[in-house]
């Protein structure tokens, strides 16, 4: 329980009392919090610097774990503050999170500029090196590595320089995702008339409905809004946004929404715009502080790929089979316009893709991904989630909802056990949208890290696993697309991972130390199951009869599995060289906009180009405002090992248990065990036998015809 003299916010360790952590509490602890640690921090040096005059051979005991101890002190504290900006967002913590950041950058640029305590790392490395073993090893090397990234060999004016843009790259990367997420809660359209709707299925009306009714929306009858009658709040976030694009027949609606969606946060107060261009300048010139040729050179040098040009290669290999295959999927798309006598089969435009995609996969496999929705409430998704995790890694997975605080009543807390009853973690889901407070998208967060103290005592892994899915009504659970389903899987995926390792260092336990473009596997190969057979058909049963999902209905998923791929695969291409070119290739001196760049590399990476509305880059968090910068590549890089990983189980034969098994296991004591202690390559061959090749990816894509 917390006391008076310990606030919530500097308990450091445990569960967070996220209610008990107020605004007013971060501005008023965290500068005391900072004060003390820099204090910690300043005796650590000392410590290391009479040890470095004296000759004396440094120990991993000595340098580490008290620094990992300060580190974790702020990591626990200050994640909290950036977890509940993130899910509960108020005008009131977004200005204390901005007050204090500067002064927590400061700190960590202090940690990471210590020369002491790089020498001290150095020592120890060079030194000690046959007594350490190789997770050790790799820890300090990284540690060396970002030290080195984060300014410790400048002096001066030039430091003083470095310091002053990271806090100003903290400050502009935290403007960006306000800029967004205000952007996106700006907009809206409320629609009156039925035939303004036309087409959305059931369960997207009652959606705009109850956005009406949060919002104060009434019918002109005076009534209550509701699905059949109206009126409709149309918005910006996925759960209203995907629906109405896909299902809609008004095409003059679909162009508006769509519009607005991909030109948020480019306009008056809220353009990103100029936050872009200060963004990709200040990373330039960090790069060349510290000796890069630009930021994607700085960026590459801690991931697995080799430098830019084995990414390009790959992203180039991805679009020769990608771009043939997508021309003829927009061209199946103006023939399916064509035979339904629609004006735009001649003209067809972004905001008809997804409308006409939805029909042509209704015709080709008599598939309507809404009408699927009543086969997937969130709860027995949940337990054929839970249930694969048993089969594939022997875990037992089970609800603990009163054991733990959560931060909104939709949360649920969950224990993670072995075969034995051994507990080995635990996590929260918040699985539903919340436009209003809470940032769209979805992502895995540590929570806590496994850790083992002096004592012996462990601290077991607890993760965040945060979804924007359709909400329930008053009369249904949440009922899920299947797009909802792989995107649970997905971060259930980064959860195993921070969950089941079994490093006890917590620089590289879970997803700690892993290359960035390799943290994406175990994620992106979970999502594979959601067409296994045992998988899927042990979940999908009817909410109200029970009934399990028509085997009609299994096949033409899996038909499916590959429609409109080539589309799908070159869109991340665009993304990821244009991320990948703006961090190598543009500066102010180039004489082109960001998205004028972006508009040039359009041709080679899409079949129809970008609208002169379409200001994409001024909402594209990932790179702007998130971890991906010159690594949204990641994605792809990531997801030929997680094919490749998938195909060692099709080899064996999914319906082959024992081998499922024994093959699942082997992939829980390699990728999802192993976490940063070893390279991805290395830990890769463990699993696997050999290095990964695209070859599965781009037959799971069923772009091999097109590649030929």
């Amino acid at each position: 329980m917390t006391t008076s003299s310990q606030p919530a916010l500097l308990k450091g360790r445990g569960l967070p009392d996220y209610t008990a952590i107020t605004p007013d509490q971060v501005s008023a602890e965290i500068p005391g919090l900072l004060k003390a640690l820099e204090a910690d921090f300043a005796a650590l040096e000392q410590t290391l610097q009479d040890q470095l005059n004296q000759g004396q051979t440094l120990e991993w005991q000595a340098v580490m774990p008290p620094l990992q101890s300060i580190g974790e002190r702020l990591r626990w504290s200050w994640g909290v503050v950036s977890h509940l900006n993130a899910v509960c967002n108020s005008p009131e913590l977004r200005e204390a999170h901005a007050a204090q950041q500067p002064e927590v950058v400061r700190f960590s640029n202090r940690l990471g500029q210590s020369a002491v305590l790089h020498q001290a790392l150095e020592q120890l490395r060079n030194q000690s090196g046959a007594s350490l073993d190789a997770a050790q090893c790799r820890i300090l090397d990284a540690e060396l590595l970002s030290m080195q990234q984060r300014g410790v060999g400048l002096q001066g004016e030039a430091q003083t320089a470095f310091n002053q843009a990271s806090e100003q790259l903290a400050e502009l990367s935290t403007s960006f995702s306000n800029h967004v997420l205000d952007a996106t809660q700006a907009w809206s359209l409320v629609l009156h008339n039925i035939e303004e709707v036309a087409g959305l299925p059931d369960r997207a009306l009652e959606t705009l409905a109850a956005a009406a009714r949060d919002a104060g929306d009434h019918h002109r009858n005076g009534q209550e809004a509701t699905g059949e009658q109206g009126p409709w709040r149309l918005g910006l976030d996925m759960p209203r946004y995907i629906p109405f694009l896909t299902h809609a027949e008004n095409r003059g609606l679909r162009e508006k929404v769509y519009r607005a969606h991909v030109g948020r946060a480019s306009q008056g107060d809220l353009d990103n715009s100029p936050l872009i261009e200060s963004i990709l300048r200040l990373r330039g010139e960090q790069a060349s502080r510290l000796g890069y040729s630009h930021w994607a050179e700085l960026s590459l040098a801690s991931k697995m790929a080799d430098d830019v040009n084995a990414v390009e290669a790959l992203l180039e290999e991805l679009r020769a089979a990608a771009k043939p295959a997508a021309e003829r999927e927009i061209d199946a798309l103006r023939d399916c316009a064509r035979r339904h006598h629609a004006p735009e089969a001649d003209d067809l435009q972004p905001w008809d893709v997804t409308y006409w995609a939805e029909k042509l996969r209704q015709e080709e496999f008599d598939l309507n991904q809404e009408a699927l929705r009543p086969w997937f409430p969130l709860p027995q998704v949940l337990d054929g989630l839970f249930n694969l995790c048993s089969r594939l890694f022997g875990i037992t997975i089970h609800a603990a909802d009163s054991e733990a605080p959560v931060w909104h009543p939709d949360v649920r807390f969950f224990r993670v056990s072995d075969r034995d009853g051994t507990p080995l973690a635990a996590f929260y889901l918040d699985p539903y949208s919340r436009p209003a407070s809470k940032r769209g998208g979805a992502w895995m967060d540590e929570c806590l890290n496994r850790s083992r103290a002096e004592d012996g005592s462990m601290t077991l892994p607890v993760a965040y696993l945060i979804c924007n899915q359709t909400t329930p009504t008053d009369t249904a659970p949440s009922l899920m697309s299947f797009e909802e389903v792989e995107t649970l899987f997905h971060e259930f995926g980064h959860g195993l991972q921070h969950m089941l390792t079994t490093v006890n260092y917590p620089q590289a336990a879970g997803i700690n130390n892993v290359e960035w473009d390799a943290v994406e596997l175990p994620s992106q190969f979970m999502e594979n199951w959601c067409l296994d057979r045992a998988t899927l058909m042990g979940m999908a049963r009817h909410w109200q009869t029970g009934e399990p999902l028509p085997e009609a209905d299994y096949q033409k998923l899996l038909r499916a599995r590959t429609f409109m791929s080539g589309c799908a695969t070159l869109r991340q291409v665009h993304f990821a060289l244009t991320d990948l070119r703006l961090h190598s290739q543009w500066t102010p001196k180039l004489g082109i906009s960001p998205d004028a760049l972006r508009r040039e590399l359009a041709p080679a990476t899409t079949v129809i180009p970008p609208i002169a509305d379409d200001h994409f880059l001024c909402a594209f968090s990932h790179i702007f405002a998130g971890g991906y910068s010159a690594g949204y590549y990641s994605y792809k890089w990531a997801e030929v090992l997680s094919a490749d990983a998938f195909s060692a189980f099709e080899e064996m034969g999914l319906d082959q248990e024992e081998q499922v098994q024994a093959t699942g296991q082997r992939f829980r004591d390699t990728v999802l065990s192993l976490g940063g202690s070893r390279s991805p390559a290395e830990i890769y061959q463990a699993f696997r036998g050999r290095a990964a090749s695209t070859d599965a990816l781009i037959r799971q894509s069923g772009l091999t015809a097109a590649a030929a």
